[in-house]
């Protein structure tokens, strides 16, 4: 199988035109072509007046060996033309008879569920412990928090079976270099488990909150059914850990919120960037965290139709581009970096707090993309060293504090501070909304965001801004509303590992995904997921073979 890339071809192609297109690009003719795949479809949107779709296809020939030697003698087509990589993903090991105790995998986010789907397919039947509820029962909940301001602290936006990834856009797409045998199996579980088909092939796949629901469902069966075992409502308050006469600090079992020990030689760590209990716990136990850089901001919406128009102009509107994204990044004066941040275009803007008395904003959408609105994290970049120095876990009361304001300052009910772009941008309170309708539930209150951010983050969002117009038509525009705060960004911590994935001062904890600091977003987390147990399995099996 050959793949040909950088096939160009107007949005409104007829069926056909794929197949004819290769055949002129490689001069095939009748049988010559036996059979045509597409591996990929992205499209171009540089010149707003000349989109077109760019394709990757895998092709079967009667003769590969003549058509590479054609290939090699044509710059392009040596360019563009070689073997179908092998994406075809293999256990690295299996469960011996006997001699192991069972793995633990804590948290059932994207990482968690990957984690705990391949030790399950490699034999080792993996106990799945959260802290929160099955993912139709935490949806209740966290609609409690956006309808009635009920926040239910084990079961919201950051909690609860699926993670937090359940209650976002889905993107499935990330700036990670991953072998394409771990992303493949990523998006053919997703597909198993009901996601599109089209995640498959599109350049910037996404699932959209409902669809996520049911396919944590899917793959909570799989597991089950591969000899997994999940609890729920099962927080974890601590960790056994021995320190033996040589030194040498090894995890034997964790225990639960109910006083009962699991007794394990292998946890991952898989608790999401939000865990913060469990972070001081783990430090409290010797375990070696550090402080990491994350971003602080807001939620910034504007009407999805101006995004549309200044990303596609006339091809505002096409079934094919959909609702447009974007992606923004300006250097301050100050120092400071601002950019867009989880951008959710025809989404909304969500409460996404997990602590009482603490406002957090994320942003979500459904499959279609289909609301008003464009929202986007608009944040700037900070530092342990130069914004929270002096401890492993200020970052956590860096975030606290500014969560608390923000709170205060929306009316202390769950309801968001707000300000219109315009009075931001004039230093003023808003005490009004214009012609944009903030999203967000259970609602927001107009006010003056310089109350809940640091100085130095509305100076460098004030001078970004304007910057964001210049290369958006209307993105300062006056009405576009801001929602504070947003400061889940990212973990506030990383819990650092060696090169076999395991904490670098206490054997068989495997620190994993987002929370440890090693993934940002769906994908990069389900990938860490497997790296990670493909790690636990090789110790295992390793293990009960010395044994």
């Amino acid at each position: 199988m050959l793949r040909l890339t950088e096939l160009k071809l107007p949005l409104d192609h007829p069926e056909g035109a794929i197949e004819a297109a290769v055949r002129t690009r490689l001069g095939l003719k009748g049988e010559e072509l036996r059979s045509l795949h597409i591996a990929r479809r992205a499209w171009d949107a540089r010149k707003r007046s000349d989109i077109f779709l760019v394709y990757s296809v895998d092709i079967e020939v009667a003769d590969e060996a003549a058509l590479l030697r054609r290939a090699a003698r044509d710059k392009v087509l040596a360019r563009t033309l070689g073997r179908t990589p092998d994406t075809a993903y293999r256990h690295v090991a299996r469960a011996p008879a006997g001699g192991w105790r069972r793995p633990v995998v804590i948290g059932t986010g994207p990482c968690g569920l990957l984690a705990a789907l391949i030790l399950a397919e490699m034999g080792f039947r993996p106990i799945i412990l959260d802290r929160g509820k099955v993912v139709r029962e935490r949806t209740k909940d966290t609609w409690g928090l956006w309808r009635r301001s009920v926040l239910v602290p084990e079961s919201n936006v950051q909690f609860g079976e699926g993670g937090a990834g359940t209650f976002s856009d889905g993107k499935l797409y990330s700036g990670i270099k991953a072998p394409e045998s771990l992303a493949r199996k990523v998006l053919e579980e997703f597909v198993a488990a009901g996601a599109p088909e089209e995640i498959l092939t599109v350049a910037k796949p996404h699932i959209g909150t409902f669809r996520l629901v049911t396919m944590v469902e899917s793959l909570r069966e799989k597991i089950t059914a591969l000899g997994g075992e999940y609890r729920f409502r099962t927080k974890v308050t601590d960790f056994v850990v021995e320190t033996g006469r040589d030194g040498i600090r090894r995890l034997r079992g964790v225990v639960t919120e109910t006083g009962e020990t699991i007794e394990t030689d292998h946890v991952v760590l898989a608790i999401g960037h939000s865990a913060r209990d469990t972070f001081q716990v783990l430090f409290d136990r010797g375990v070696h965290i550090e402080a990491k850089p994350f971003s602080i901001g807001v939620r910034i919406e504007h009407p999805q139709s101006i995004i549309d128009r200044a990303r596609f102009g006339d091809f505002a509107g096409n079934r094919i581009l959909g609702a447009a994204d974007y992606k923004l990044v300006h250097h301050c004066a100050n120092g400071r970096g601002v950019y867009s941040f989880c951008m959710c275009p025809g989404g909304t803007v969500v409460a996404a707090a997990s602590e009482p008395g603490r406002v957090v904003t994320n942003g979500m959408s459904q499959y279609s993309r289909a609301e008003r609105n464009a929202n986007s994290g608009i944040v700037v970049g900070i530092t342990p060293e130069q914004d929270y120095p002096g401890h492993p876990l200020a970052g956590i009361a860096f975030q606290r504090h500014w969560e608390e304001r923000a709170f205060v300052a929306g009316g202390g009910d769950y309801r968001a501070p707000a300000q219109l772009v315009g009075d931001f941008l004039a230093g003023r309170p808003s005490t009004a909304l214009g012609s944009v309708l903030p999203s967000y539930k259970p609602g927001v209150t107009p006010t003056d965001l310089a109350l809940c951010l640091p100085d130095f983050v509305v100076a460098a969002i004030r001078e970004a801004l304007p910057a964001f117009g210049r290369q958006i038509r209307g993105y300062d525009m006056e009405d576009a509303v801001m929602t504070g705060v947003e400061t889940r960004t990212s973990s506030p911590v990383r819990i650092r590992r060696d090169a076999s994935f395991r904490s670098v001062n206490t054997i068989g904890l495997y620190p994993a995904g987002e929370g440890a600091g090693y993934a940002g977003g769906i994908f990069s987390a389900g990938v860490d997921g497997i790296r990670v147990a493909e790690a636990v399995g090789r110790d295992m099996a390793g293990l009960a073979a010395a044994a």
